[in-house]
């Protein structure tokens, strides 16, 4: 008789890398238009992403929506006040890292 196995092998993960992590970019909008934001993450396990505006936990609102789990944040009918520094963190089991925009409007 024969006699087979088989195995199953699963890779733990992969770290958490954004590019040029420590890094702060520059991003122009257009007052009245819409602005996305993307938190470039494809981590395994996935990881839970966080956003951050200025400092402090981003509130959504009917303007401000973070979209795919965090990956996206949207911003509509961009105004003035919509600028300033926003940041998202990318956590899993293995690490977790940031990536800094600083947001300017020209209107």
């Amino acid at each position: 008789g024969e006699d087979s196995r088989s195995f199953h092998v699963s890779i733990q993960g992969t770290p958490l890398s954004i590019a040029s992590v420590g890094e702060t970019y520059s991003v122009t909008a257009v007052a009245g238009g819409q602005l996305i934001l993307e938190c470039p993450e494809d981590a395994v396990p996935p990881p839970h992403i966080e956003w951050h505006w200025e400092g402090s936990p981003l509130r959504e609102d009917a303007r401000r929506r973070v979209l795919a789990e965090g990956r996206f944040l949207q911003i509509r009918a961009v105004g003035a006040a919509d600028g300033g520094e926003y940041s998202c963190r990318a956590t899993n089991a293995l690490g977790d890292t940031s990536l800094r925009v600083q947001v300017e409007v020209h209107g």
